[in-house]
């Protein structure tokens, strides 16, 4: 099943996870890796305050109320919980980064393979001719076995690739994180965006209702000839407009749910949504608190930041062809055969220790290019972190001063969506005692829709830019993704 196997895939991420050997980056990284864990486990207990009496457990499955197994088993998602758990199982570009993260594993243990000891076994069986001056032509058949132990004991390039090895796993780490932190957000972003749509597409049908009730009134006072044909017209070109933005509304609300379906491969049912009462999160701290954890939690920096160590590493890698290659030597022998293949008259057992000690001396210069070329790779490592820095740094402050704008916008659209309503209500009763026109009490309703679809746009945005800032900080944890989820409300049914 697609939530029981996505779950599993969370939990065998967890445990590769603690048993990794990257030092920093599981210190700073492990956190988050815990937290996606319960993130996915924990919304389906937050999307409504009747959830935790109402969910049922089915092995190690949790649903919501309404929420039953066929539904998302026949591809259909209703929470936020449904997208996110298919989304981790959907999407090819967080299956890559795993797998990426699954190479760097590999050279890591091949890194570290290189410094235990060889053992090689070998096995000759020969026919052999002897002919010389003097004496019969011999042949006879001979027989070599050894084996052999080889362990090295200084070899600086070995030393560095297998640095450099932990350092490529802990960056393919963190790229892998930074590419789930990415689809949580494009998934929560793109839910929203579809609860948007139809709050719009909902507001234009209240709109036209409130149009055509007007149209009817002054149709009505047509016939009895209270008001001028331009009167009509007016309400009837307005009804015209309001179905036109409705069939425009209608197809975002089509085109949202069909990318919510590309990038979770989930049917979009009957979501859960923002209650007109529904408060949205603050935002704490300065823009230079955040710029700061941005900095030091970004995993994207984070991983830039291990490639420029593994750089160094490199440059440390090509200078140690200049360095001598140092290794022990444990052989044993048995053989009938001695120099040349010549024929022994007994089987001898030949044990052999050493020390091999190899020093480069003149390579052609091919050492110098290396080293020239790791020199110039580390360069680039370290300028594309210091415009890394830059970038987030950049867009972080103005995600949070975009986010603290929106937050000033919501009181203020709060503040004109009331005064609108008041207006509208107020024309509405002028045009009954006569005091004010038709095409004014449309304007009013109009004005008062506009205010209220901008308030909702707002409200929405708010939410987006708060999960933009927190996964461009690195600071993307359970409670924020739980604090989205207890904000929905079941659909009517």
């Amino acid at each position: 099943m697609l939530m029981k196997s996505a779950r599993h895939k969370l939990n065998a991420l967890t445990v590769m996870s603690q048993t990794s050997p990257g030092h920093k980056a599981h210190s700073q990284r492990g956190g988050l890796r815990r937290v996606i864990a319960c993130a996915i486990l924990m919304l389906p207990l937050a999307s409504t305050q009747t959830w935790a009496q109402d969910s049922v457990t089915d092995g190690d499955e949790l649903r919501a109320p309404g929420v039953t197994a066929s539904s998302i088993n026949h591809g259909i998602g209703i929470t936020l919980e449904d997208f996110f758990t298919s989304a981790l199982e959907y999407s090819p570009r967080l299956q890559a980064a795993e797998e990426r993260w699954k190479i760097g594993g590999a050279r890591r243990r091949g890194a570290n393979g290189q410094l235990l000891p060889q053992i090689s076994a070998s096995a000759t069986v020969s026919d052999n001719r002897q002919d010389s001056a003097g004496t019969p032509v011999n042949t006879y058949r001979g027989e070599r076995y050894s084996i052999q132990l080889r362990q090295v004991l200084f070899d600086w390039r070995v030393f560095s690739q297998r640095g450099q090895a932990y350092l490529l796993e802990n960056q393919y780490e963190a790229e892998y994180y930074s590419e789930l932190a990415a689809l949580l957000t494009v998934v929560a972003e793109r839910y929203l965006d579809v609860l948007q749509a139809e709050d719009a597409y909902a507001s234009s049908q209240s709109e036209m209702e409130a149009v055509r009730t007007q149209l009817n009134q002054v149709e009505r006072m047509y016939g009895l000839q209270m008001v001028q044909i331009t009167d009509l017209y007016a309400a009837q070109a307005r009804m015209a407009a309001v179905e036109a933005e409705q069939l425009f509304l209608s197809s975002e609300v089509t085109l949202t749910r069909e990318a919510l379906r590309a990038a979770t491969g989930l049917a979009v049912g009957d979501l859960y949504t923002l209650g007109e009462q529904s408060t949205v999160p603050t935002i704490d701290g300065t823009v230079e608190d955040w710029v700061v954890r941005a900095r030091q939690g970004n995993h994207v920096i984070r991983a830039r930041e291990f490639a420029v160590e593994a750089a160094d590493r490199r440059v440390s890698e090509q200078r140690g062809n200049y360095m001598p290659r140092v290794s022990l030597i444990v052989q044993q022998q048995r053989s009938d055969l001695g120099y040349d293949n010549f024929a022994l008259p007994n089987i001898t057992n030949t044990g052999y220790i050493g020390v091999d000690v190899t020093i480069p001396i003149f390579s052609g210069g091919s050492s110098r290019a290396a080293v020239s070329e790791a020199i110039s790779l580390q360069s680039i490592a370290r300028s594309e972190l210091r415009q890394l820095n830059l970038d987030v740094s950049e867009q972080t402050r103005l995600s949070y001063l975009r986010l603290k704008s929106a937050e000033r916008q919501i009181a203020a659209a709060e503040k004109l969506l009331e005064f609108r309503e008041l207006s509208s209500t107020a024309s509405r009763r002028g045009f009954e005692l006569g005091t004010v026109t038709s095409v004014e009490v449309l304007d009013t309703v109009r004005d008062q829709f506009l205010a209220e679809r901008d308030l909702l746009r707002i409200r929405y945005e708010y939410l987006k830019l708060s999960l933009y800032l927190r996964r461009d900080a690195g600071t993307l944890t359970a409670d924020d993704l739980v604090d989205i989820s207890s904000r929905l409300q079941a659909p009517a049914p």
